[in-house]
């Protein structure tokens, strides 16, 4: 894991040096472990690196064997071994027992093709000195940032926005529409970003700067899940034998490193799995980290315990109280760069940093397995409410949400209750491509009403975020059958967007620790997405074939535990006896309106009934909306108004294109 960045100038100029060890001085976080500066002509990129494979010889960047190519990565590739062996059997000679030395020569040998050979999670730069330009890519799923800008002919890319907004032509503003998009989809599309003129590279995605400038985006990876029967027919047991192989493959080839491998240990499923997987390939060193709360109604202790009993692993847990929640909120946004409505990320900040306090750099999480297997709510409502369509004046049908949500019992027990008519609209829009979020979509929407009337103006003349979205979607996407479609969008935008950007990389690489996430391996997403619905979500059971394929191997009260959402406390951190100073500092009408992103009057509103009801509570969609304010005050007030800048990176190797020093020509074998 490391941080990237580089840049293309314009012809009549030299990357300049000055430029690229400022934008390396904002990933310094991401690898602090050495710095190599690469500059050839108008091309200069520049890595921060986070030793974790061959530690003394895998600095960055890394040529080939005749210095033609050079290779940077944030990221590891998983299957270097295998990939190494099958280069050096087609004569090609490595230097280093490095995962990056394998980008070059696959690169060198099998071009952008060679993308389809990587098991990893990723995000590099490869620059060709003969052709004169740089090819970078991306994961899959996105795992590891990629941003992007062009300011005045220069285009420049980098891990992190901080490090491009050193760029002197960039914008240091919020962008209105990146607002306006997250309070609908909870994320900005790739697109955009919270910055003017800054855009991510998608997922799956990758793209060549040349001296003719930034060339087109082409996909070359997406999740592609099968109609409603599925493309696999096999019985379930010879299914779950075969998802049980490739767990354990996935999660042996991420426990690859020259340091220690922990494993995050939330108390649910899918963490429990990734655990003990690990625990087989890694019988006597594995250790595991855990969030607890103070406050019960979040707390897991109790099932991180079990399993970790179960295990006999060292458990370190790191219990946060709804202060320290507030406390660390605005580092969670410094370092997430974009807005939030939720204050997860906090916890995890705070467990990243009992990581690196313990001397690793490396944890397995369990992300990625609700996605795959549909384990969110979200796809048993929308499961409900396909049913209760058949029906739509049935009174009984709508009770089934109080299954998967039951604080809502009582209201879907009445035949008028608000919450049935919330659920109940739009129901019969079965053809709506974005139909299972469409609740979530209602529920977040109701917080525009706290943007600025003229920021609200500017992104509703750039476009409508819903429609943005469904032109996004894949040509066979109609195919996929109504679970497959819920999974996909999710997908691309909760977990790419959110889940791995604000609870992930962001919260890890803080304190320099790199995720790796099993679940996510593009061999178990295919099997994944070929199943047949009812094997991902049967009879309201979520996540059916990974429940029967690992509940022999797990504890009962794990195995049998149905899904829980992994939340934080929100209004007392905020609002209670212990809140931080600067919560009624930044929410004070005048900083509102000296900000000029949110109605002032709307916030006042929204300020006081906090303080009314900070014993009570507000609904979900009121502190999503607290989050969402709070959140883009403190990044306007970080990165705008008061912008902390790091000191330069100083260099640990640096290269100058046109000499290749220190590269002696290899030749093949």
């Amino acid at each position: 894991m490391c941080g990237i960045a580089g840049l293309y100038a314009t012809p009549d100029r030299r990357a300049p040096r000055e430029l690229l060890l400022a934008m390396a001085g904002e990933l310094a976080h991401r690898g602090p472990d050495g710095v190599g500066l690469y500059r050839d002509g108008r091309f200069g990129m520049v890595n921060t690196r986070l030793s974790i494979i061959d530690l003394q010889g895998g600095d960055q960047p890394i040529p080939n064997e005749d210095g033609r190519l050079w290779a940077m990565q944030n990221g590891e590739i998983f299957n270097y071994p295998e990939l190494t062996a099958e280069l050096e059997a087609l004569g090609h000679r490595f230097r280093t027992r490095s995962d990056t030395e394998v980008l070059v020569h696959a690169y060198e040998q099998w071009g952008e093709a060679c993308l389809e050979k990587l098991n990893g999670e990723f995000a590099f730069a490869i620059w060709d000195r003969e052709a004169r330009e740089v090819f970078l890519a991306r994961d899959g799923f996105g795992i590891r940032p990629l941003f992007l800008a062009e300011f005045g002919g220069d285009v420049a890319f980098a891990s992190e926005a901080a490090a491009l907004l050193r760029h002197p032509r960039a914008e240091r503003r919020l962008d209105p529409f990146a607002l306006f998009e997250t309070f609908h989809l909870w994320a900005v599309l790739p697109d955009r970003s919270a910055f003017p003129g800054i855009f991510e590279l998608p997922a799956g995605h990758h793209v060549r700067v040349s001296e003719r400038g930034l060339g087109p985006l082409t996909r070359w990876w997406d999740v592609a899940f099968g109609p409603r029967e599925g493309f696999r027919q096999e019985p379930r047991d010879a299914l779950a034998e075969e998802l049980r192989g490739l767990l354990d493959d996935a999660t042996r080839i991420r426990l690859r490193a020259d340091v220690p491998v922990g494993v995050y240990l939330s108390g649910g499923l899918d963490s429990s799995i990734t655990a003990m997987l690990a625990r087989r390939h890694v019988p006597q060193e594995l250790r595991a980290f855990g969030v607890g709360f103070e406050d019960a109604r979040f707390d897991e202790s109790s099932f991180q315990d079990a399993m970790a009993s179960a295990l006999g692993v060292d458990l370190t847990r790191v219990t946060v109280t709804g202060t320290e929640v507030a406390a660390s909120f605005p580092e969670v946004v410094r370092r997430g760069e974009k807005p939030i409505l939720r204050t997860a990320p906090a916890p995890l900040l705070r467990l990243s940093r009992a990581v690196r306090d313990a001397g690793m750099k490396v944890v397995l999480t369990g992300e990625g397995a609700d996605e795959a297997f549909a384990g969110y709510g979200i796809f048993q409502e929308a499961m409900v409410r396909r049913f209760w369509a058949r029906q739509p004046d049935s009174t009984l049908r709508p009770k089934l949400l109080g299954r998967i949500y039951p604080y809502l019992s009582r209201d879907l027990a009445q035949g008028g209750g608000f919450m049935a008519a919330f659920f109940k609209t739009g129901i019969e829009d079965l053809d709506d491509p974005l139909y299972a979020h469409r609740p979530r979509i209602a529920t977040t929407t109701r917080n525009l009403r706290f943007l600025h009337p003229d920021v609200r103006a500017d992104a509703q003349a750039v476009g409508d975020p819903l429609e943005r979205l469904i032109a996004r979607l894949p040509a066979g996407f109609e195919a996929m059958g109504p679970l497959g479609q819920a999974q996909y969008v999710e997908i691309h935008t909760f977990m790419t967007g959110y889940l791995l950007h604000g609870q992930g990389d962001r919260m890890l690489m803080a304190n320099s620790v790199e995720g790796r996430f099993p679940f996510l391996d593009p061999r178990v997403a295919a099997f994944a997405a070929a199943l047949p619905e009812r094997l991902r979500l049967r009879d309201m059971e979520e996540k059916h074939l990974l429940r029967r394929a690992f509940a022999p191997l797990l504890p009962p009260v794990i195995a049998e535990r149905p899904k829980r959402p992994y939340r934080a406390p929100i209004l007392r951190s905020f609002f209670g006896p212990e809140a931080p100073e600067y919560v009624a500092e930044i929410l004070a009408p005048d900083r509102v309106a000296a900000a000029g992103l949110f109605a002032p009057d709307a916030v006042a509103k929204l300020v006081a009934k906090c303080h009314r009801y900070v014993d009570v509570g507000l609904g979900e969609g009121e502190e999503m909306g607290l989050v969402g304010v709070l959140s883009t005050l403190l990044l306007h007030d970080a990165m705008v108004v008061n912008p902390e800048l790091a000191a330069p990176a100083v260099p640990t190797r640096e290269v100058e294109g046109a000499a290749v020093r220190g590269v002696p020509p290899l030749g093949k074998a």
